[in-house]
């Protein structure tokens, strides 16, 4: 479902009847969202590992440890580190147990984790979509050359083995901020598939009878991609953002987990798991708890993510 300049309401409000006629486009897009069921898990279950993220560092003061922090108390040194207790020394000093080895509590982990996560997600998708974004909308409103360089650069960008060169470069370098150069190597390689999103959008929007009027009046082509198109193609990239996030987050835990990502001491889902397979048999919980917080965000986002697609772009769902 597009808003479009002539009639920016009128889809959402003949599908949810006259009832609702007066409530604004992105209102009634909640309340379909909201009438779903797994969007409903999807939406509580993003808020509350948004709101994990966030708060992860009072959360994990409340717990009583930081996320580096040892307590050789809760392992036992002539067992080789094992956790003393029940499902890896769950306990009211540690609410997720502890690591095997270490005894860094796992719920501190785990919060700065998802945060170190969400950030790279986040941030890496921030760059796919604005510069995917603005390449699309150049190579379908402007045609011609530009649209057969950019077309060309998309199709060489995306003919590369991605995960190989992502590990090649993290590999190569050493000395640098870690989350930001996962952002800026995931980025580099996700941005052609929303530009050819919205490159097949701005195609079939440019020729419309409000384009050509705004060509008429005397707009510049700026005035015409901000005010005319891009608002026009905003729902198949708010929906193409969602379906993003969910594959940011398992490349994330991916390079991690092949121990090019994120180093320790900081933590990350990815390289809990990593590290979790040498103690599986002796201590299971290790390995399924940073496992099921992976598996819930990348479930809700992309649950999330389909319902949005079908509600603001129906036709592309479909297709």
């Amino acid at each position: 479902m597009s808003i479009t300049s002539t009639e920016p309401a009128a889809a959402p409000v003949a599908a949810a009847g006259p009832e609702k006629a007066g409530r604004g486009p992105w209102r009634l897009v909640w309340d379909q969202l909201w009438a779903r069921g797994s969007a409903r898990f999807g939406l509580i279950a993003v808020g509350a590992l948004v709101l994990m993220a966030a708060l992860a560092t009072p959360l994990s003061a409340l717990g009583g440890w930081s996320p580096e922090e040892f307590d050789k108390r809760a392992i036992d040194p002539y067992l080789g580190g094992v956790p003393i207790g029940d499902f890896g020394g769950v306990s009211a000093r540690h609410w997720f147990g502890v690591e095997p080895f270490t005894g860094r509590d796992l719920f501190a982990r785990v919060l700065h984790g998802g945060q170190v996560s969400l950030i790279i997600a986040f941030t890496a998708t921030a760059v796919v979509v604005v510069s995917g974004t603005l390449a699309g909308i150049a190579a379908g409103y402007f045609g011609g050359r530009v649209d057969t360089v950019l077309s060309r650069l998309m199709d060489l960008t995306m003919s590369f083995p991605s995960l190989i060169f992502m590990i090649a470069m993290m590999s190569v370098a050493k000395d640098v901020n870690r989350i930001l150069l996962m952002t800026l190597v995931i980025g580099l390689f996700g941005w052609p598939g929303i530009a050819r999103v919205v490159r097949g959008q701005t195609l079939s929007l440019k020729h419309r009878e409000y384009v050509e009027a705004a060509k008429v009046g005397g707009a510049r082509s700026w005035r015409i991609l901000t005010r005319e198109i891009l608002p026009n193609v905003s729902g198949p990239i708010i929906a193409y953002t969602t379906l993003l996030i969910p594959g940011m987050i398992a490349t994330e835990a991916a390079l991690s987990y092949l121990g090019v990502g994120v180093r320790p001491p900081t933590a990350s889902w990815g390289q809990m798991i990593a590290e979790s397979i040498v103690h599986y048999e002796i201590d299971p919980t290790y390995f399924l708890i940073p496992t099921a917080f992976l598996f819930i965000a990348v479930l809700a986002f992309t649950l999330l993510g389909d319902a949005l697609r079908d509600i603001l772009d129906p036709r592309g769902g479909r297709s």
